[in-house]
């Protein structure tokens, strides 16, 4: 295989790369504005959008929390 072909393989989604990456968006875009100059509108939004993304990753907690509890445990080994 070709590295060109290597370097347009997808990769796996990863959540928490792309978490950490949105983050660190949001934190170097805000580190150029002083607070003050920030709408309220914006902060509200900002809220929110911190609060929906929260209950997306409690939802997926729960989703496998869920499965866990609906999988039979293994006989143990004697």
């Amino acid at each position: 295989m070709s590295a060109k072909a290597t370097q347009t393989e997808e990769k796996e989604f990863d959540l928490e790369q792309w978490l950490r990456e949105g983050i660190q968006g949001l934190r170097s875009s805000l580190k150029c504005r002083p607070p003050t100059l920030l709408p309220e509108e914006f902060k509200t939004h900002t809220r929110a959008a911190r609060k929906e993304m929260l209950l997306a990753v409690r939802s997926l907690l729960d989703s496998a929390i869920r499965e866990l509890e609906e999988t039979p445990e293994p006989a143990a080994k004697k």
